[in-house]
């Protein structure tokens, strides 16, 4: 049977690796191509290190080697660029959540293979906020609403975004027969509401002073919660 704590073991292993980055800069400066590309991956770069603040429009420039004007080819003013920053790193949770699935082992039981992609998602989920805090916190930075939440700029290579691939979980579960229809309605908010305020209490709230372990047991137990809850 998958278990939350295999889950939070491979939570565990990755969180050892955080130092490495998640989207990969190809290069630091522009040289010739795309200006476009050059400078959102610029901008990607300093979220990761800084967040969102740490994103400036001439600080982006001088990454990409190009003069402070040449943004504005493409991104009208700030704002449009942390638009597009925020859906890269949307898109990279979406791809570290499509990863985590894909360790999925095989099974003839479709209920635990619908519980285990559930507890994959919110696994990632923790997993992507711990290893790369600044591109999480630009992720959700930007105002937006969930009309915009299958923009392909912010999905994974399964062309699902974070949120859709937690509906695909939810919806899986249904078909094996884990919750009703009615249990359904409004499950992913009821599920990411607790899985991204426990990620914001560990990184900008009262719950910093966590150590490793104790934020795998608590995420462990909070999957749980969130699993048994539906």
């Amino acid at each position: 049977m998958y278990t939350l704590h295999l889950q939070l073991l491979t939570l565990s292993t990755n969180m050892n690796m955080a130092n490495k980055t998640t989207i990969q800069i190809k290069r630091s400066t522009y040289r010739h191509g795309d200006l476009y590309r050059a400078l959102l991956d610029a901008a990607v770069q300093l979220a990761r290190k800084g967040g969102a603040e740490a994103v400036v429009l001439r600080e982006v420039t001088r990454q990409a080697g190009v003069s402070p004007n040449a943004a504005y080819r493409h991104f009208a003013d700030r704002h449009a660029l942390l638009q597009a920053v925020s859906m890269a790193a949307q898109s990279a949770l979406a791809v570290e959540i499509e990863n985590e699935i894909n360790r999925i082992g095989k099974s003839d039981d479709q209920l635990e293979l619908a519980r285990a992609r559930l507890r994959a998602v919110g696994t990632a989920y923790l997993r992507f906020a711990l290893a790369e805090p600044g591109l999480f916190g630009m992720a959700f930075s930007v105002p937006n609403d969930l009309s915009n939440a299958d923009n392909p700029a912010s999905a994974g290579e399964s062309g699902l975004t974070a949120y859709q691939l937690l509906g695909t979980a939810l919806d899986k579960l249904i078909e094996a027969g884990a919750i009703t229809q009615e249990r359904r309605q409004f499950a992913e908010i009821f599920a990411w509401s607790a899985v991204h305020g426990f990620a914001k209490l560990m990184l900008e709230g009262p719950l910093r002073s966590l150590d490793k372990t104790q934020a795998e047991v608590i995420g462990q137990r909070l999957i749980d919660v969130v699993e048994r809850g539906l």
